[in-house]
């Protein structure tokens, strides 16, 4: 039967004889896959929710989480109504009230910061908790703007690799991921694939299937790295030397393609002058691996072609984190990789959402003064609330998409931060989060299949609708009439606050023809229109000051970065501060180990969290025996910033002097404190990241 320009088709369900129909919607978890589902609803219930068999990239299949989405959508925890604080800060306290009592605090609230200190006092914190286009940013900035609150600067994920990359290529865009079906080397460097991009995983093993070689290049033995057919495990944070030497192979053994390094690259004299300093064995001592290891992995890269790197945003969470990915977008130009169909460099499609969706649209007519506002990195959320020089004072801070007492690195300075008795704070939430537990206002929010939206895949070049499949449960709201809401609460008419969902939409989608538009909302996904297949840098043309790649860069030199590729340890890592290593002598790692939730989602939910065993702190049976340590005992995890306690594991998969903790669980699930009660919260060198994960910690046994 034809079907509805909202994505919907009717049926007829012969054993109840009713009628339910079925709509077409997107995934908007931050994950690189961006799945096709389809919802069937009868009676305005959503009954059933399955993967799109007609998606190209996810192909009717879901992951453990999303395939329970509607136990979420009607979970009895769900918030539904507002909530008013009615106990001291951080107890988990509230009473019901309605909406215009709700807006009346909260506009009371920020009328008062405006006043006292100015919109600046005003700070409102958000991540990607929904990832679709007009939930991150389109509402939001309008009023965000219009009050003139403290820009949200840098991010947790995503833009220190592609500053890296930047720095090299003049852009951040990379090969379609979907290529690497072409290719016969694909080293999956610092991303676990079969876990955090499953979706791409049978393009891989189809490309294995005729004859490809997969190699993983990860500190931890992964779920992928157990299916790979060769793993390199270096120290953490060693990648950039393990990558320097590479290129020291493959110059001293002439296996460089040296026509595509002359038309289109600048800086190799100098480059090579830089990889003689790093011959295997210094790399072999740095990284803690095998010199064969290294001499194999050059030789295979500089030999096998097509030859594809493909990563995702793991391995920038470091101090040098933009420098790793700088220098990794170095090694496709050396063999000339980007000539060939899956050679290059497979990062993110993220760059090429513009060719689809219009961002200054989605952030409408500038409605502020015209000054630009003082900006306050996300990665430092308690530093902001917590230093007494921060001028003027954050009054109010707005918590939406996003859970950033479990999220932000030093978590336990947030935490101090939200206990401010001056310190007005609102949450947009579904649940009762450890962050929602300190807010003064709790206001609730939609799930997906409650709202229009669109959604931009930054792992496929597929961009995807999502047509609301029911009516928001309860008086549960959407990021975007939150924002409009809280705009009249405060008396702002300016027409761009009175633009609806479908409007909103309308204006994102200006960039694509109508007959475009009308493909997506019918099939509920479209390819972006960029080349297929997509060479992008086959005959060169890098956006840079040289017009060429530049393994020397001037633009760096001009920010006082090394101009070249460059290896530094860490202060908080291997090689580093020996005082701190002294004290606090193992690497943690917090990595995504669980199948059935996703950074802070779903895991205390039934049939989530309770079935991946719980919270657990991982160890190498060399570090466990020196500490005293067995399988099952409790112990204390800690340094300057914290301590978490909590069960260990003995396993094989991580290399001696490295400790893991799973991101994502609750504070309720770890005695009260979360892996980021740990972490670093300072800066990546460049792109605004953090380096959480250069963290040195300390582990005990705990007596029972």
């Amino acid at each position: 039967m034809p079907v509805p320009d909202d994505g919907s088709a009717d049926e007829s369900d012969a054993e109840t004889d009713t009628i339910t129909r079925t709509v077409l919607g997107t995934c908007h978890h931050d994950c690189p896959d961006s799945c096709g589902w389809v919802v069937t609803v009868g009676d305005g219930v959503a009954t059933r929710l399955r993967g799109d068999p007609g998606h190209p990239y996810s192909a009717g299949e879901l992951c453990p989480k999303v395939n329970r989405l509607l136990d979420r959508v009607y979970s009895p925890e769900r918030i539904t109504t507002p909530l008013l604080r009615s106990g001291p800060k951080g107890e988990g306290r509230f009473e019901p009230v309605s909406w215009d009592r709700a807006l009346e605090v909260v506009g009371s609230a920020i009328s008062a910061a405006l006043d006292r200190h100015g919109g600046e006092s005003v700070y409102s914190w958000s991540d990607a908790g929904n990832q679709s286009a007009l939930s991150m940013s389109s509402m939001s900035h309008r009023f965000l703007t219009r009050i003139g609150a403290s820009r949200m600067t840098d991010t947790l994920c995503g833009a220190v690799a592609r500053e890296g990359v930047v720095a090299t290529y003049g852009s951040g865009d990379s090969m379609d991921p979907m290529d690497l079906r072409h290719s016969r080397l694909i080293l999956l460097w610092g991303t676990n694939t079969r876990l955090t991009n499953r979706h791409l995983w049978p393009t891989i093993e189809a490309a294995r299937s005729d004859g490809a070689t997969v190699v993983v290049i990860d500190p931890i033995r992964t779920l992928t790295a157990a299916a790979a057919d060769r793993v390199v495990q270096p120290l953490p944070g060693t990648d950039v030397a393990l990558m320097l030497s590479m290129m020291h192979v493959l110059v001293r053994d002439d296996l460089v393609d040296h026509d595509y390094i002359e038309r289109h690259t600048v800086g190799f004299d100098r480059l090579v002058d830089r990889v003689a300093d790093w011959p295997p064995q210094r790399a072999a001592e740095v990284c803690g691996i095998a010199i064969d290891d290294i001499e194999w992995l050059a030789r295979a890269y500089g030999t096998i072609r097509p030859a594809a790197i493909r990563t995702l945003i793991g391995a920038e969470h470091r101090t040098n984190g933009a420098m790793l990915f700088r220098t990794m977008a170095c090694l496709p130009l050396l063999v000339g990789a980007w000539r060939d169909l899956g050679g290059g460099l497979a990062r993110s499609t993220g760059t090429w959402t513009g060719a689809a969706l219009d961002q200054f649209a989605l952030w409408g007519p500038n409605l502020g003064d015209g000054r630009i506002p003082r900006g306050l990195s996300m990665n430092q959320l308690g530093r902001h609330l917590t230093d007494p020089t921060v001028d003027p004072p954050v009054d109010v801070l707005l918590a939406w998409n996003g859970n950033p007492l479990v999220s932000v690195p030093n978590t336990e300075l947030t935490r101090r931060g939200l206990e401010r008795d001056d310190l007005f704070t609102v949450v947009h939430e579904q649940f009762m989060t450890d962050t929602a537990r300190y807010a003064d206002v709790i206001l609730p929010a939609t799930t997906q299949i409650e709202q229009l939206d669109v959604v931009a895949s930054w792992g496929s070049l597929y961009l995807g609708i999502n047509h609301a499949a029911i009516a928001p449960v309860g008086d549960s709201v959407s990021n975007t009439e939150l924002f409009r809401r809280l705009a009249r609460a405060m008396g702002f008419d300016e027409p761009g606050f009175t633009d609806t969902d479908e409007e909103l939409l309308a204006s994102a989608l200006g960039h694509l023809s109508e007959a475009d538009r009308e493909v997506l909302h019918r099939d509920g996904h479209l390819r972006i229109d960029v080349a297929d297949p997509l060479l992008h840098f086959a005959d060169g043309n890098f956006p840079t000051p040289s017009g060429r790649a530049e393994l020397y860069s001037e633009t760096l030199a001009a920010a006082g970065h090394d101009p070249l590729p460059a290896y530094a340890p860490a202060r908080e890592g291997p090689g580093g501060d020996p005082d701190l290593l002294a004290r606090h002598p193992l690497v943690l790692l917090t990595p995504k180990t669980h199948a059935r939730f996703l950074n802070t989602s779903y895991s205390h939910l039934p049939g989530h969290g309770d079935r991946e065993g719980g919270n657990r702190a991982e160890l190498d049976p060399s570090d466990a025996e020196e500490r005293g340590i067995s399988d099952g005992d409790r112990v204390r995890v800690f340094n300057d910033r914290g301590a978490i306690v909590l069960s260990v594991r003995i396993v094989d998969r991580l290399r001696p002097g490295v400790v893991a903790i799973p991101f994502g669980w609750w504070e309720r699930d770890a005695d009260g404190r979360s892996a980021n009660a740990l972490t670093n919260d300072d800066l990546t060198d460049w792109g605004g990241g953090s380096a959480f994960f250069d963290t040195l910690v300390q582990v005990e046994r705990v007596d029972p």
